[in-house]
């Protein structure tokens, strides 16, 4: 949606978006109902229409922050996108609840889930593929373990339909998915005593403190300071991560216990202070079975109980690929070209593709940025996003889009340029960006 939006804004092409679902939303059909955001809705979602009223919020866990849309208003959201921004340009066609089954000269088959009807569209430009990065959903995937019948195991989804008490929760897997559950079951009134949690590899998250908008740019602005003065002096990726605790701009849940994950997550103090109440946490990487009394795994085995809820947290929200060219002849891969914020990843190529330039150049632009979920290559994601991020600011066209954009996190920066802090960043970022690039070169081929 991001990627159609800023490309139909910019060009007089035509764009029909095939979607497997009934709706636009995304994962966001399907998440639990208790997740929001985690960014502030200031920069999410399409670049033509805001998410939200860029309001600050004054009480509960987000004070003091911008606003996180939920997961309702986010599928609003979208739907408004297509029905009132895309569709009226005559120049966008929607394909709901239809599969496409690939192409060839003649054509691409659409076909209908519903009824099996066939469409064939015919691409002047080309196909742009949405799906390489895509999410796995928790309500949808399937755990790699064994559960005996019987046993009570559900997707977060499920959490607020359960119909009789349990004795524990048990909560399976490290990432945001698993955070998310655990600081709702306690919000809830959860003990922490009666919550257990099977985490085998601690993430690195983004202090969301440090990842504020337009009134609050100058803590953006930090971040980006501290992250070029981390990358031009780190040795490798996991120094480059510890560098970064060091300066404030990532946190771990437990200080005890040095994270081996990084997925680009943010999470609030007010989270982690939260989540460090529970202390009955299972250091095992994998689950590979769960029986009525017994939980099997690769760190041995731990009891069960016949009134334990297991929640399967172990979907990869960020999912590792194999880094591929974004532009390709008749073919555009949408995939992260920064450290996150996929719609405004998907909004920049959008813009690229419509500045006319040829396929080598717009890779220059757009070098794919993989997640492979291990903190030891945080340098070897770091090397391309910073590569692509100076390239885009150089070029004369991209350059002032990108740093008008509404996904941009920074945009409001020289608005606020008498604020001490961004005044202060932007000019270490300036000042030691070629320093940090030549050092995070060196440090992406240490265990490569």
């Amino acid at each position: 949606m991001a990627f159609a939006d800023t490309l139909v804004a910019h060009t007089d092409d035509e764009v029909v978006l095939v979607d497997r679902r009934h709706r636009p939303g995304g994962h966001w059909l399907d998440a639990y109902p208790f997740v929001r955001l985690h960014q502030p809705s200031a920069y999410y979602g399409v670049e033509s229409r805001p998410l939200g009223q860029d309001r600050i919020d004054e009480h509960g866990p987000n004070a003091g922050f911008y606003e996180r849309a939920s997961a309702a208003e986010i599928c609003d959201y979208y739907a408004r996108v297509l029905d009132e921004s895309l569709l009226p340009t005559g120049r966008v066609r929607f394909l709901g609840m239809s599969d496409h089954r690939g192409g060839n000269g003649d054509g691409h088959r659409v076909v209908s889930l519903l009824d099996g009807s066939e469409t064939v569209v015919r691409p002047r430009r080309g196909i742009v593929d949405a799906t390489y990065v895509q999410s796995e959903i928790p309500s949808r995937h399937v755990p790699g373990f064994t559960v005996e019948p019987g046993v009570a195991l559900v997707p977060p989804n499920d959490l607020v339909d359960l119909g009789a008490p349990a004795d524990r929760f048990t909560v399976i897997g490290a990432g945001k998915t698993a955070i998310d559950t655990c600081v709702w079951l306690l919000e809830a009134g959860v003990d922490p005593d009666r919550i257990r949690w099977i985490r085998g590899r601690d993430p690195w998250q983004f202090d969301r403190a440090f990842t504020q908008p337009l009134d609050l740019v100058g803590s953006t602005m930090q971040l980006q300071a501290r992250w070029v003065e981390a990358a031009a002096a780190a040795e490798d990726g996991r120094d480059f991560a510890r560098r970064l605790e060091d300066a404030g701009m990532l946190v771990r849940i437990d200080p005890s216990v040095e994270p081996l994950a990084f997925r680009g997550a943010t999470v609030s103090r007010y989270e982690i202070d939260a989540l460090r109440t529970i202390e009955h946490v299972v250091r095992a990487r994998r689950v590979r079975s769960i029986g009525g009394t017994t939980v099997a795994t690769d760190a041995g085995d731990v009891p069960g109980g016949p009134r334990e809820v297991y929640v399967d947290c172990t979907a990869a929200g960020v999912p590792a690929a194999a880094p591929r060219d974004v532009f390709e002849p008749g073919r555009i891969t949408i995939q992260y070209v920064g450290v996150g914020f996929l719609p405004w990843c998907a909004a920049t190529i959008g813009f690229v593709e419509s500045a006319g330039l040829d396929d080598e150049e717009k890779n220059r632009l757009c070098p794919p940025v993989v997640f492979s979920g291990d903190a030891a290559d945080l340098a070897r994601l770091a090397y391309p996003a910073m590569q692509g991020q100076v390239a885009r600011a150089r070029h004369e066209t991209v350059g002032p889009w990108n740093l008008a954009s509404r996904l941009n996190p920074a945009r409001a920066a020289l608005d606020h340029i008498d604020d001490a802090d961004v005044a202060e960043s932007l000019a270490f970022v300036i000042e030691h960006t070629r320093e940090a690039l030549g050092n995070l070169e060196r440090a992406a081929a240490v265990g490569a």
